[in-house]
């Protein structure tokens, strides 16, 4: 029941928090803190990235012209710019990522028997790289190029609703196909990569441990031929074929038997070769997974678009990853709070618009995407009008 409590305060409802204070704990993140704990930051933030704010003075201007309601939504400090500014640069930035991945485990729960397109039995992820680029100037801790710093946030993304269920932040001068060998990687699952991820000694890793991988092959990789499948050539397929590499390196890092399909797309008239470990899948689907593999870009670039990761409100290494993991457990209390609510019709981008306009407003939820009539003057509002008498 909403009882007159704020849309903010009722979005924060679904926060964890036995296990938010286990996270704090953890780091020690309130160690010698007497006014500014750690939930208040955390309310703080997400605030700002829900109603994109641009700056801590922004962030402090907007909460004291509503003083009266900040308590009323968890913020138990007067918020000031400075101490806001301190805590992001000075506590542990593993206390978000963990709490995060405490609200991946909460929203991939609520979206675990959600269709992606594809009738699966495993679980599918598919994996890949933004990069966000920064100011060297401000940024030095961060030098990707000569004139240019940036970070990498590597996402493994559930395609069971769009979510991020792995993230790693590092420099932009991090290659990509590094950071595979930090993946987590789950045993029966799919794994769907870019060809820059192309790395055979690593992707030995994912048949080792009885997972499988779906990713393109380079035109120079030279393999043999071991045996073909039939393949129904009117759907885009050209071949199905078990292979086993033949460089004398590839065939050291990967001895074991590939499938390889060939693939014509028939909008595009693009040629595909796909690579994987997986041979109980029909061959369209592996062309159909690395389609999905698409949803990881969409992700970036809504969340780009949407959240406040573009642009930092502080300039250290902690305050960046401090910035960028509330930001992701932001878009997850909205999956969340759209699963809870069960607005299927309504858009993420929908309910952050909304929630960006009305976190100060004392109805439920759903009174806030539920249209309102509008009131319209009767037949006798002339008698509503003043009148003059000259």
């Amino acid at each position: 029941m909403n009882s007159g409590r704020t849309i903010f305060s009722q979005v924060m409802d679904h926060l964890p928090h036995q296990i938010f204070s286990e996270c704090v704990t953890r780091y020690n993140g309130e160690r010698y803190v007497k006014s500014f704990s750690c939930m208040d930051q955390f309310l703080s933030m997400a605030f700002a990235q829900l109603t994109y704010r641009e700056s801590l003075r922004d962030i402090e201007c907007c909460l004291r012209a509503h003083q009266t309601k900040v308590y009323h939504m968890g913020i138990r400090s007067v918020v000031s710019r400075n101490t806001l500014s301190h805590a992001n640069e000075c506590r542990d930035w593993r206390i978000w990522a963990d709490f995060a991945q405490s609200l991946i485990q909460k929203a991939r729960s609520l979206y675990a028997k959600d269709d992606f397109g594809l009738e699966l039995d495993q679980v599918a992820y598919a994996f890949d790289s933004t990069t966000i680029d920064l100011c060297l100037e401000l940024f030095p801790w961060a030098h990707f190029r000569k004139n240019k710093a940036a970070v990498k946030a590597h996402t493994l993304l559930d395609l069971r609703g769009n979510l991020p269920c792995w993230v790693h932040v590092t420099t932009g001068k991090v290659h990509d196909v590094n950071v595979l060998d930090l993946l987590p990687i789950e045993a029966g699952s799919i794994y769907i990569l870019d060809r820059g991820y192309l790395d055979y000694a690593r992707l030995y890793r994912f048949t080792q441990q009885s997972a499988f991988f779906v990713t393109r092959i380079k035109r120079n990789t030279q393999y043999r031929r071991q045996y073909s499948r039939p393949v129904d050539k009117s759907t885009g397929l050209r071949c199905d074929q078990t292979v086993i590499l033949t460089g004398t390196q590839a065939h050291k890092d990967y001895p074991d038997q590939l499938r390889l399909v060939h693939f014509v797309d028939p909008e595009t008239e693009k040629r595909l070769r796909f690579i994987s470990n997986n041979f109980a899948i029909p061959a369209l689907t592996v062309a159909k997974l690395y389609r999905c593999r698409w949803q990881v870009e969409l992700f970036f670039r809504w969340i780009k678009q949407h959240l406040r990761i573009k642009s930092f409100y502080g300039t250290s290494d902690n305050a960046v990853k401090t910035q960028l993991w509330i930001a992701i457990a932001t878009y997850l209390l909205v999956a969340i709070v759209k699963k809870h609510y069960g607005m299927k019709e309504t858009s993420l981008y929908t309910i952050l618009q909304i929630f960006s306009v009305s976190v100060f407003e004392k109805v439920p939820i759903l009174q806030a995407f539920t249209p309102q009539p509008c009131t319209k003057p009767g037949d006798d509002s002339s008698k509503h009008q003043l009148t003059f008498n000259f």
